[in-house]
C-alpha cells in the first residue's frame, strides 16, 4: 500500500510538471484543439427541435489544466447546460455539481480554485448529467486515471458504475500527460473515454 502511495506520488508529481512546462501558446492551442475533437466526435449535442437541453459538467483549470473556456463558452451559445464541481459541503471528500453561467457568483475553495458559490436550486444531481469531462493529473491506454491525489472524483463518480447510471463520464488531459500503465487501487474509476488535443481514447 505504502509502495503504491510513492509510485503515484512520484507519477504526479512527473506529470503536472510536464503540463505545467507547456508554454502559453501551447497551452492556447490546446484549449481550442480540444473543442474541435469535441465537436468532431460529437461528446457536445446542441438542442434540437423540442429535445432536452444536454446537461454537461465541465471545470475551470487550474495547475496546468487543459483549459476548457471555448468548450464552456461554445455550451453557453449552443443552449448545452454547464455545470461545474463544487467541494461538497457536508460530505467530505465528495464533489456536487452546480450551475455555471456568465453571471454565476463565484467563491475560493480551499485549494483556491474558483467555484460558484452553492445554491441548492441551481444543483444537478449525478444521475442527470449527460456528460462529465473530469480533469486528470496522467492516464493510461486502459483508461486508468491518476488524479490529483484527494479521490474526490473516484468518490463522486462511483455510483455511475455500482447503479448503472447514463452519465458518460470523458477524462480530459494533454497529449504529455499519457502514461505508462498505472497503479491502480480497486476503488479507482476508469474512464469510458479520454479526449486530448490530438484524439480521443475509447476505452
Amino acid at each position: 500500500m505504502q509502495q503504491h502511495k510513492q509510485q503515484a506520488q512520484q507519477l504526479r508529481q512527473q506529470f503536472r510538471q510536464a503540463r505545467r512546462q507547456l508554454t502559453p501558446a501551447e497551452q492556447q492551442s490546446a484549449a481550442h484543439a480540444i473543442l474541435a475533437q469535441c465537436l468532431q466526435h460529437s461528446l457536445l449535442r446542441p438542442a434540437k427541435n423540442n429535445e432536452p437541453q444536454q446537461k454537461v459538467a465541465l471545470y475551470l483549470a487550474n495547475d496546468g489544466e487543459l483549459n476548457l473556456q471555448s468548450v464552456i463558452e461554445y455550451c453557453w451559445q449552443q443552449q448545452i447546460d454547464v455545470y461545474l464541481p463544487v467541494l461538497h459541503p457536508f460530505s467530505k471528500g465528495h464533489l456536487v455539481f452546480t450551475a455555471y453561467r456568465a453571471d454565476t457568483l463565484m467563491t475560493i475553495n480551499k485549494y483556491g480554485i474558483a467555484e460558484p458559490k452553492l445554491s441548492c436550486p441551481d444543483l444537478c444531481p449525478l444521475e442527470q448529467l449527460d456528460h462529465i469531462f473530469a480533469p486528470l493529473v496522467a492516464f493510461d491506454n486502459k483508461g486508468n486515471r491518476l488524479g490529483m491525489g484527494g479521490g474526490y472524483y473516484d468518490r463522486t463518480l462511483a455510483p455511475i458504475v455500482r447503479d448503472g447510471l447514463e452519465t458518460r463520464v470523458t477524462g480530459v488531459a494533454h497529449n504529455c500527460q499519457l502514461s505508462d500503465p498505472l497503479p491502480t487501487q480497486p476503488w479507482d474509476i476508469p474512464m469510458q473515454q479520454i479526449i486530448t488535443p490530438k484524439q480521443l481514447f475509447c476505452f
